[in-house]
């Protein structure tokens, strides 16, 4: 029997986008933007960068294991603390949830083109992992309810989804949700709530408090505290009590704690952040329809383009990077022809969509040879 299980030697891990550095270094460019990682281009919360720095003077002692970040936002969201647990990233949450809730012939469902996190999770764990294929870049929630069988324990819907940026509605959740069985755990990850949440057509999980719902959120992309690893999630207690015997002790750092905390409070950072992914968003949604790029209409901070090919896509994130502007070609997140483009701070919108003009005359050029 070898050391290493067969779905670990096989796993291919999750490779982060290319740095700043790494490009700079790479094609000798005095200027690098980095547009590929969802990241907020307007930095971190002022008063979460306060808060990190007083945190400092206690790091000689161990963390409450984010016991006041929950008190804080079971306030806010008025629930009980019970309900809220802490981690390092939403996405460490969701390790927690693998580890807590699944068993060796259990399966998780979700779709062909969604969070790649989740994906390598299920597959380092060794569990059956079944997709179904987007409709129109949305998650198609009736193949998905058809698709759960005996042995599904987890569906897991992302609400934006990443890469697309599509949601799905009040109603189409209402639908089917009818159809799951409540021995079934539906993960409702809600990464980039904070920009659709005004849409009033998109389910706030938090009106949907059902037992067999975990609710996932981050303060890695509104609140620009990406490099703390800080998210949270609400669920019922006996969900939250179980999540709770799994996690790390000291989990999440007291630093990312009160970064967390404080950035709850800074309102004025959150509504600069919206406005400037709005009006980036429809800068930059004007400029590919002008350019005739094809582009899903997004409700996060980022656009999913599409190109004529997976060559054609790999050529314009080439061509972009030379340019000195990073982006995330889609692959391995299932869409061989897109690329993923983060909404940036109003100049670096404005040099991607030079680049990008440059990059598809290029493109041309090189295609009629």
């Amino acid at each position: 029997m070898p050391l290493v299980p067969r779905f670990i030697a096989t796993l291919k891990p999750y490779e982060t986008a290319r740095t700043v550095d790494e490009i700079r270094r790479l094609y000798r460019v005095p200027r690098v933007i980095k547009l590929a990682s969802n990241e907020n281009p307007l930095g971190p919360s002022p008063l979460a960068m306060k808060a990190m720095s007083d945190a400092l003077q206690g790091v000689n002692v161990y963390p409450t294991g984010g016991a006041k970040l929950r008190e804080e936002l079971a306030r806010q969201f008025e629930v009980r603390p019970e309900n809220v647990i802490a981690g390092s990233g939403s996405e460490g949450i969701m390790s927690n949830i693998f580890r807590a809730f699944l068993e060796d012939d259990d399966e998780v469902l979700t779709a062909s083109a969604t969070f790649i996190g989740f994906r390598v999770l299920a597959q380092s764990r060794g569990v059956g992992y079944r997709t179904i294929p987007l409709r129109d870049w949305r998650f198609d929630l009736p193949a998905l309810a058809r698709a759960v069988n005996e042995k599904t324990k987890i569906v897991y819907l992302a609400n934006p989804n990443n890469p697309t940026g599509t949601i799905f509605t009040r109603q189409e959740f209402d639908d089917f949700y009818a159809h799951i069985p409540e021995r079934v755990l539906i993960i409702l990850d809600e990464a980039y709530f904070e920009f659709a949440k005004d849409n009033p057509r998109y389910p706030d999980s938090m009106h949907y408090r059902y037992d067999n719902v975990i609710t996932l959120r981050t303060f890695s992309k509104a609140y620009g505290l990406a490099g703390v690893r800080i998210g949270y999630g609400f669920a019922h207690e006996s969900l939250i009590s179980a999540l709770l015997k799994v996690k790390l002790p000291f989990e999440p750092s007291s630093i990312a704690e009160a970064a967390g905390i404080a950035a709850l409070s800074d309102r004025e950072f959150l509504h600069r952040t919206l406005e400037n992914n709005a009006r980036g968003m429809r800068f930059v949604m004007t400029e590919l329809q002008a350019a005739g790029v094809e582009a899903v209409p997004s409700e996060a901070n980022f656009v999913l383009t599409l190109w004529r090919s997976e060559e054609a896509a790999a050529n314009i994130a080439e061509a972009l990077l030379r340019a000195g502007v990073i982006v995330r070609p889609m692959t391995a997140y299932g869409v061989p022809n897109g690329i993923r483009i983060s909404i940036g701070a109003p100049e670096e919108n404005e040099l991607l969509v030079e680049a990008l003009s440059q990059a598809i005359k290029n493109e041309e050029v090189l295609c009629s040879r």
